[in-house]
């Protein structure tokens, strides 16, 4: 076996994996999402269902990638037992990274393009709320200017794995990561000394349990527990080629923690930036994906040093998409150099030309495209795409881990277990129930998970008599 590749220091590492899992799902679904589910008291379940669900699942992908040193497709066959065919699940999970860029790199193409037209133009900030909307409507309805957008996302993203893990992805992820983080932070101080944005605030952090009964306890409880699986990108091995290139000091308990925190830190502070600015100036912030684009750009019009603020926001939503697209770039691209051998600078050429191809049918499907609509009227190319990556690969993936795992016919739950405890830092206890939970427990939640996305978007009868 080559000698694998390490980061430089353990910071590198938790931030980049941290930049993995703090993507849009963060900065742009979780503020709109709780804002539909009634602020605090759907921020408290989320969390709850962070600690007991994405947590482990995250500690078993760090585990497969940290032991067998290598991705998604060979880590299983390095740590199966003769004979079996698990590594025959590494494939699907590999085209579950391209599917997500077929759609991702479009959207980060969307970030890029707000922030170009914030520095170079500004002239959101002289239209009225409906000529925002409008202008948003007319930025998808525009081919070309969405395919050159996202070949730039695309160009950006693979030229930073091209440099190598550590002079690219650990040193620009760093600094990506570290600019979001102030950047955050400066717009959130700014965001709270707004005058009413007292009332967003305490929508956002006194729960008010009345609201779940509002949107209705069931469908919040599952609206909750997907976002907790979804956040960390679990199931399709993006995690687990950062436990590869990772050493053995500290448990991966440990790593794991930090990488938890960050990713809900930076999500919890988008909300702080997001919620209180929509009360401040009389916007609802339960406006669904338009959110950011259709409204967040009428409140900075009429914030002081608006345009500022606004060029700084996309910015941050610029760093947190292109840090999701680095860490899925170098998953693929190390796909090919543990699998096909082939050299870095090659497979992020070849992959630069095959993601951009794959990724036209979603940066069409607004305009040329149009017509596709593969779930009826009003679906597009990025809604089928979505659906095949969230509501299938991502859950079926997971389970395949979970069962990897905790299976005497996998890997087994002894050693990932020895794994996972390796080094200095937080243990899993040694609790019968805790090992049930792992071999049981979570196989079943995935389970229904999966079964309900389905429900939920082809038998919705059925599904709203369950949560109604």
């Amino acid at each position: 076996m080559t000698e694998r590749e390490n980061f430089k220091s353990r910071l590198g590492f938790i931030l980049i994996a941290a930049g993995c899992a703090i993507g849009l799902g963060n900065v742009w679904r979780f503020p709109f999402i709780t804002g539909q589910y009634g602020g605090a008291a759907f921020v408290l379940i989320y969390l709850f269902f962070l600690l007991i669900f994405g947590f482990p699942i995250l500690v078993m992908e760090f585990a497969v990638g940290r032991s067998s040193k290598r991705g998604v497709g060979r880590s299983f066959a390095i740590l199966e037992k003769p004979g079996h065919k698990w590594h025959y699940a590494g494939v699907p999970m590999i085209a579950g990274n391209y599917i997500q860029m077929m759609f991702y790199t479009t959207v980060t193409g969307w970030m890029l393009y707000y922030f170009y037209r914030m520095v170079t133009m500004g002239d959101l900030m002289n239209l009225s709320p409906a000529e925002v909307g409008a202008e948003f409507t007319n930025m998808l309805g525009n081919g070309p200017l969405l395919s050159f957008w996202m070949v730039v996302a695309t160009f950006a993203g693979l030229s930073i794995v091209a440099l190598g893990l550590q002079r690219g992805v650990e040193r620009i992820t760093k600094t990506m990561m570290s600019a979001l983080l102030v950047i955050m932070v400066i717009l959130m101080v700014r965001v709270l000394t707004l005058p009413g944005a007292g009332e967003g605030l305490k929508f956002y952090l006194l729960p008010d349990f009345a609201k779940l009964k509002e949107a209705g306890i069931g469908e919040v409880v599952f609206a909750a527990l997907g976002q907790s699986f979804f956040t960390l990108s679990l199931g399709i091995g993006s995690m687990s080629i950062f436990g590869s290139y990772i050493k053995k000091e500290h448990s991966l308990l440990t790593e794991a923690a930090h990488i938890c925190v960050l990713d809900t830190g930076v999500a919890l502070i988008a909300g702080l930036i997001i919620i209180p600015s929509c009360f401040a100036f009389g916007l609802k912030p339960d406006a669904g994906p338009g959110l950011i684009f259709a409204t967040l750009p009428n409140v900075f019009a009429q914030m002081p040093a608006g345009r500022v603020c606004g060029a700084a926001f996309f910015l941050f939503m610029s760093f947190a998409a292109l840090s999701t697209l680095v860490a899925v770039f170098e998953n693929i691209v190390a796909y090919w150099m543990d699998v096909r051998n082939v050299e870095r600078k090659k497979a992020v050429k070849w992959n630069f030309v095959a993601i951009v191809i794959l990724s036209l049918p979603c940066a069409l499907g607004f305009n040329v495209l149009s017509g596709f609509e593969p779930f009826g009227p009003g679906s597009c190319v990025l809604d089928l795409e979505d659906f095949l990556v969230s509501n299938t690969l991502l859950p079926l993936g997971s389970l395949i881990f979970v069962l990897f795992c905790n299976s005497r016919y996998g890997w087994g739950q002894f050693k990932f277990i020895s794994e996972a405890n390796l080094g200095v830092g937080m243990k899993f206890p040694k609790l019968k129930i805790l090992h049930l939970y792992f071999k049981w427990g979570l196989p079943i939640i995935i389970s229904v998970i999966f079964v309900l996305g389905y429900m939920q978007k082809f038998a919705p009868s059925v599904y709203d008599k369950i949560f109604g």
